[in-house]
């Protein structure tokens, strides 16, 4: 095999490989050998048909595979010896072929020469961890954030009964049929039967709740409501409807007592070891809301420490989908990139930006896990996939073997456990410090941070 470099410009490389004729007749000879002991032709023994008779049955395709699997072999041994890092799977072109000269190739006559281009990895110094500052805010669960919780819990566990001759207000659950029309005609999605709301929860659109408010079972009426501007359904947006509403019930709500037997109902020992519960759980929430404001800004610190050029064929291919998702996004919700408040050549900019960001990031955070031998486990991993099977309660088996058999799947479980390995690694090494924090300044830093 001989390798010489044509062009190189930049992160950009292009070689040409040579397989010399007489490596392709050593592989196609052992390729030949080792058929000769499997196949069976009528008029031979197994293993005794002669070689050329083998070689004039199965020789053409034999060496196609000889050359293919040559093609594998050599371009990765190629980017070894050059200790290069491709950014992407090297595309690859045969040379120097004509059809006389293909089938000089096959029949062994001509050596294989194939072109090779692709993009190396850059090389990436990593910036002092240490010199990375951060602040972690810590807010503390006080009471009022615990009786909060239990009236939520409670709030999510009323009951409603229903009350005859009871007028539905602020709170009641209706339920009712209905019919909606636009200029007299009924259209999609507009009717219901057996449908319910509680009033208050603003299920429905502007108008309706209000119109119903005081109705009775047994009542019918004529309700008019209007869409909003920026409804999803385009042919429905600011148009006026009626809807023919016929009340069946209306059922008043109650909500439990927080007490003891309430406790005890939820599987608690008692009403103090439910408040416990709820502190922990509280708790849970403040941290995970900590660490997603310190993983933006760990990224944010990250993305401004390291400056080097990226493959352009990475950041292509990650703007490629990033720009197909939101093309598919307006396309689901009928919009246009004018309702984005930006042209397309704009937005084209943003995207592009981000992508570079997201390359970048993607790079930096490889490197410093492979050179701190940073790894995902397998037992990780295992549970990573129990995880995600349980997602799909009745369907684990699909799961299992949706990553048994889908080459990639197994990575994107991977790849967020390494880049919280990561994050942990860099929270470590950089200078960290704590701030006492309430709850609502928490919940601001974390917004602004994750808006940026």
């Amino acid at each position: 095999m001989q390798v010489t470099e044509t062009a190189r410009d930049g992160l950009k490389r292009t070689l040409k490989v040579v397989v010399g004729q007489a490596e392709l007749s050593e592989r196609f000879s052992e390729r030949l050998d080792e058929l000769k002991d499997r196949v069976q032709i009528k008029g031979f023994r197994r293993g005794k048909v002669p070689l050329t008779h083998l070689k004039k049955l199965y020789g053409r395709s034999l060496m196609q595979e000889v050359m293919e699997q040559a093609l594998n072999d050599t371009s990765a041994k190629a980017i070894k010896e050059r200790n290069e890092r491709p950014a992407q799977q090297p595309k690859v072109e045969l040379v120097d072929v004509d059809e006389g000269a293909f089938e000089r190739i096959i029949n062994g006559e001509a050596d294989l020469a194939y072109q090779m281009s692709f993009e190396v990895l850059p090389p990436i110094p990593l910036a002092d961890l240490k010199a990375i500052k951060l602040e972690r805010l810590v807010a503390e669960v006080d009471d009022a954030a615990i009786d909060k919780a239990l009236s939520d819990l409670a709030e999510r566990n009323t009951q409603f009964e229903a009350e005859e001759g009871r007028a539905a207000s602020e709170g009641d659950l209706v339920t009712m049929n209905f019919v909606g029309r636009i200029d007299g005609e009924a259209f999609e999605g507009g009717s219901g039967e057996g449908a319910s709301l509680i009033i208050g929860r603003k299920q429905f659109i502007p108008g309706f709740e209000e119109g119903i408010t005081g109705m009775k079972a047994g009542d019918q009426k004529v309700v008019t409501a209007t869409f909003p501007e920026d409804y999803p359904i385009k042919n429905l947006a600011g148009k006026t409807a009626q809807f023919d509403v016929s009340v069946t019930a209306v059922a008043k709500p109650k909500k439990p007592e927080i007490d003891e037997e309430f406790a005890k109902g939820l599987g608690a020992e008692s009403l103090e070891k439910l408040r416990s519960f709820a502190s922990e759980q509280i708790k849970r929430e403040y941290d995970q809301a900590s660490r997603a404001k310190l993983k933006r800004e760990i990224l944010d610190a990250l993305d401004a420490a390291h400056k080097f050029e990226l493959p352009a064929s990475l950041v292509d291919f990650e703007f490629n989908n990033i720009w197909t998702q939101l093309e598919n996004n307006l396309k689901a919700t009928n919009k246009t990139f004018a309702d984005e408040g930006k042209s397309e050549e704009e937005l084209r900019a943003e995207y592009r930006g981000l992508a570079e960001r997201r390359v970048r990031l993607g790079l930096v955070i490889g490197e410093i896990g492979e050179k701190n031998k940073l790894q995902v486990t397998q037992d990780e991993l295992r549970h990573a996939l129990v995880e995600q099977a349980r997602r799909y309660p009745g369907r684990e088996k699909q799961v299992y073997e949706y990553y048994e058999k889908t080459p990639g799947a197994l990575a994107e479980l991977r790849a967020p456990i390494f880049e919280d390995k990561v994050i942990d690694f860099v929270l470590s090494e950089a200078n960290l410090t704590e701030k006492k924090v309430t709850r609502d300044e928490l919940l601001k830093a974390v917004e602004e941070a994750t808006s940026r």
